[in-house]
Formats: structure tokens, sequence, C-alpha cells
């Protein structure tokens, strides 16, 4: 197993998504997915003595990283009900607070969780190793039209159909148990030249549809807007269009639907000012870390309602 904070998480825009919080020495932060702690020690290292940083992770993996520090808390949690921690440690409003979704380098690297066709093992990729269906659960158990669904909707796979089918045809001899198991029914429907990149989309449809990540993510994005006071900052990184388009709706229309909200008069009511441009990591780090390559990171501000 990979226990070192090194080894856990390389983080992705370090610089650029603390930078854009413009951290208050006296200010109140939330780090939603803790990781490896990369983000969280640099917010810590900007903070002064009465700051303050919750971090979430629902990984039991990420608590070997936690941070020995009085300004800091760690929650055991998704952290899609940020709004009931933060009213159980009587926290009113933050000042801000950065997310770094996706699949860390961590689970992608460790060969018994099953979030990568890289190693045979088998099909888990929970999040929360403690309970809830497993990948697994999900190919063996799903009828072909929830298959189909799954794979077009959060795989955005045009062959979702014929990868339903195969699946629901193949299950009926023997269990889908392994990645393995998995490769050897679907790797045929993908072309030679784009194997990797379809297959890549499929774990990814799996692993969201596992973990309820379109979910969690509206529940979280939605408790930051409450949670946010006058000014307070919302750091974004994103990793595939799917969450990049929940996180941009939020931040122009102040919901994920990116209904555009207006007063009596015609006027837009959107409770965040987006900052700057996309920013996206330079082709250094790009190099040095292969995850940060599809990274997008957004930074909206909180405006007076």
């Amino acid at each position: 197993m990979l226990n070192s904070s090194t080894t856990y998480h390389i983080p992705v825009l370090l610089r650029e998504s603390v930078d854009g919080l413009e951290i208050k020495p006296d200010g109140v932060y939330i780090d939603v997915t803790f990781g490896g702690g990369g983000h969280s020690r640099e917010i810590l290292s900007r903070l002064g003595k009465k700051g303050h940083l919750y971090s979430f992770d629902q990984d039991a993996d990420a608590e070997k990283n936690i941070v020995d520090d009085d300004r800091f808390t760690f929650v055991r949690s998704n952290f899609r009900y940020i709004k009931n921690w933060m009213r159980y440690y009587d926290v009113e409003k933050i000042d801000g607070l950065l997310a770094d979704l996706g699949v860390s380098s961590h689970h992608l690297d460790d060969e018994s969780r099953g979030f990568s066709f890289r190693f045979d093992a088998p099909l888990d990729m929970r999040m929360n190793k403690q309970g809830g269906k497993t990948a697994a659960d999900i190919v063996n158990d799903y009828d072909e039209e929830q298959l189909a669904d799954v794979f077009y909707l959060y795989g955005e796979l045009k062959n979702a159909r014929k990868l339903a089918a195969a699946i629901v045809k193949a299950r009926q001899t023997q269990p889908i148990a392994t990645t393995g198991d998995l490769l050897q029914v679907t790797e045929k429907l993908f072309p030679r030249e784009r194997e990797k990149k379809e297959m890549a989309k499929l774990f990814q449809a799996l692993r969201i549809e596992v973990n309820h990540e379109m979910e969690a993510l509206k529940e979280m994005l939605n408790g930051s807007k409450d949670l946010l006071g006058e000014g307070g900052r919302l750091s974004v990184i994103t990793y595939h269009s799917l969450e990049d388009r929940l996180v941009k709706n939020m931040m122009k229309a102040g919901n994920t639907e990116g209904k555009v909200q207006q007063d009596f008069f015609g006027r837009t009511e959107a409770p965040f000012k987006p900052i700057g441009k996309v920013i996206v990591p330079e082709m250094e780090e790009q190099e040095r870390n292969p995850r940060s390559r599809s990274a997008k990171l957004r930074i909206a501000e909180k405006c007076k309602m």
C-alpha cells in the first residue's frame, strides 16, 4: 500500500488554486478533498494563529496524512455533507473553499482498489471502502438499459449500448469480478487507436456511478453557496466535462443547472462572480504530473446578496 503524502497524491495547480482563495490570516477555510494534504498544508502555511482549516476526505487512507496543527480539523466524511458538519462545528460562514475533484493519483496507483485498468484487481472503485455498491455489483446486477445509461451519461461513450449488451451476455457465463474480466469483455469494442482513452472513459463512468460523484458535487456546490460569506472565494479544479459543467454553471448562474435567474427589473441574479479566466497547468507541470493534463481551475467570489 502507498502511505506517504508524497506518493499518495501530487497536488495539481497548487499555487494557483490557493492563490485564488486570497487567504485571510484569520479566516476559516475548507479543503473538501484532503487526499495527501498538499493543498491543505499550503493553506495552513498562509493562515495566522487565529485562522482555521477544515479538511474533508471519506477515504481512510487519507487519515495517514493528517496534519498535526491546532488550526486544523480533519473530517472523515463525503464532502456532500459540508453544511451539516459546519453546523456541527458551529461555523456559520467561511472565507473560502478549495476542491480538487476527480480521482487521486493514490487511487490510480493502488493496485488493490480497482480504479485503473493498468492492474488486474477486484472491481471495487469505492472511495469509502466501508460500504456501498462496488463496480462489480454494478456490472453484474444492473440491467442492460441501466448500464448503457451509466456509460453514456458518465463516460460519454458513443457505443454505450454495445458495451452494455456485451457485459450482460458475458456475465451469464460467469460473474465479471476483476478489472481484467471487464477488459476481456469490452476491449474488442474499442478502436485500437483510441483504446486507452475509451477504456479510461468506461472506468470513469463506473467510478462516478459507484461513488455518486455528480450528486455529491451538486450538494457540495450548493453547500458552498450557502456557507461562503460575502467576498469569500470558491476555487475548484475539475478533470472532465461533466464536473466542469456543474462548476461553471454554479459560478455563472448560482445553480448547477445553469438556469439564469432575473429580478423584477430583468437584472441577472447570481451569487458568484467568476474571477479571471480558466487556468490550466503549465507544460512543465503537465510533464511532471500526467494527472494535471486534463485539469481546469475555476475561481469565483461570493457576491453581496
